[in-house]
């Protein structure tokens, strides 16, 4: 059983109240509390070492890592971010100071985006270190972005590059909180999500939530450097347009919209954002599943992003 499929199981009746807007299986719950203007965002999430950062990882590094996951979901709602718990469980041998590092990059990149962190829990962990953090944000009322609401014919865009993020980046990325914001205050944006587990597999998220399909261009899909690098080089390499697919931990925003505003969001996101790239990758249809098209013709996506448990 992979984690998908644990999760289905696991949620399938949990509990829930009328204060629900929507709940597990988008990038954060979203609650209605009766606050005239906002919503209420709610998101956990977590590093383990060996999975998600190595021993020898720089500990501010690893802090920035643990805090910017939520901040990226909380983005993917476009969402601001206001409050951050933190637990952290320790092995029985740890250097003091490499913990006070490790919050020293969490309260870096807190103070960047002007989150408190209000508190948290430490413990005890045998075997490594891992670092879960629970935040608190708002969305206003209007704004808020899901998975769900993905139409046929609508564009696909994804931003910056994707891949080879296992050279350094995924340990320093910028969560795209401004970028969200901008898209859902100027664009009528369908869908939302940000890409921890890879094109490939967060992709599929929009669609099943949306009860749609997708047509990707590959010559679109925008590759970073360290993949095409990765590719070249490794013993082991993946094509590098594979990479871009399957890496993960890209935390990227990949969104929807109606194609006739396509050239428009370009326009107005280079005059914006001129140092981010934004690509139109494909465009969604009604047909179920994912399929490839370059010169060579059309395919089926047989690539899946990462999974954990599998």
């Amino acid at each position: 059983m992979n984690e998908f499929e644990l999760i289905a199981r696991l949620t399938k009746e949990l509990p829930s109240n009328q204060t629900v807007l929507a709940g597990a299986g988008d990038d954060c719950a979203l609650l209605d509390l009766g606050l005239p203007d906002k919503l209420l965002l709610l998101k956990t999430d977590a590093v383990v070492e060996g999975i998600h950062f190595t021993e020898d990882a720089p500990p501010g590094k690893i802090g920035h890592k643990a805090l910017g996951r939520c901040l990226s979901d909380i983005a993917a709602m476009a969402g601001t971010p206001t409050a951050a718990l933190i637990t952290i469980g320790l092995p029985k041998y740890f250097e003091p100071e490499f913990v006070v590092k490790i919050y020293g990059g969490i309260s870096a990149l807190a103070k960047k985006f002007e989150v408190a962190i209000v508190g948290g829990e430490t413990t005890t962990n045998p075997e490594r270190l891992f670092i879960s953090i629970a935040m608190l944000g708002t969305v206003a009322r209007g704004r808020q972005i899901l998975r769900s609401g993905a139409k046929v014919n609508d564009a696909i865009f994804v931003t910056g590059e994707l891949g080879g993020s296992q050279k350094g980046r995924h340990l320093e990325f910028e969560p795209r909180l401004t970028e969200a914001r901008w898209l859902s205050e100027h664009f009528c944006i369908h869908a939302m999500i940000d890409l921890s587990d890879g094109l490939a597999g967060d992709l599929q998220h929009i669609l099943k939530a949306s009860s749609v399909g997708a047509e990707l261009l590959k010559t679109a899909v925008p590759i970073s450097r360290a993949a095409k690098s990765q590719a070249r080089t490794g013993t082991r390499a993946k094509a590098a347009f594979a990479a871009a697919l399957t890496d993960g931990e890209d935390f990227e925003l990949l969104f929807t919209l109606a194609g006739g505003d396509a050239v428009k969001l370009l326009d107005s996101w280079r005059e914006k954002f001129p140092g981010l790239k934004l690509s139109c990758i494909g465009k969604i249809v009604a047909s179920a599943g994912v399929t490839v098209r370059d010169k060579n013709g059309t395919r089926a996506l047989s690539e899946h992003g990462y999974v954990h448990l599998s």
